[in-house]
């Protein structure tokens, strides 16, 4: 199923995973939001579980892994077009999770990669509500 123009939302994952009170975020290198910064995450594949996802897709766009809990939030991400028409429908499950191994580096669909402070999300280019989400979640 095409992820743009879809017939029903897609199941999607995104990780909040954290090092010495800093976020790893990505810039995503392709639509939806290309450019944007945000958390890593990616869509759920057919067999896998929430957090079989996460894992995954934390290793394939950054090669780190984490100790991830249970999810700590759910949202939808909808975008529509000019007429109306809903041009992307993802329904995202966060986890988050202190980095345990692994240097980050961008890859998959990250066009790059960084360690960001929450004092410093405001200046970024990011996903809606990717600043707020990160302060809700990281540990204090």
């Amino acid at each position: 199923m095409s992820r743009f123009y879809p017939t029903v939302p897609r199941a999607s994952v995104s990780v909040l995973c954290h090092k010495d009170g800093r976020a790893l975020m990505v810039k995503r290198g392709r639509a939806p939001f290309k450019d944007h910064w945000s958390l890593p995450g990616g869509v759920i594949e057919i067999g896998e579980t929430l957090i079989e996802a996460a894992e995954r897709e934390l290793f394939e766009e950054t090669g780190i892994t984490a100790t991830l809990g249970a999810p700590v939030e759910i949202f939808d991400s909808i975008q529509r077009d000019e007429n109306g028409k809903v041009v992307t429908h993802f329904i995202l499950t966060v986890f988050t999770g202190t980095h345990s191994s692994g240097v980050a580096q961008a890859g998959d669909d990250a066009a790059e990669i960084e360690w960001v402070h929450p004092d410093e999300l405001d200046k970024l280019l990011t996903t809606p509500g990717t600043p707020a989400r990160i302060r809700r979640h990281m540990p204090k």
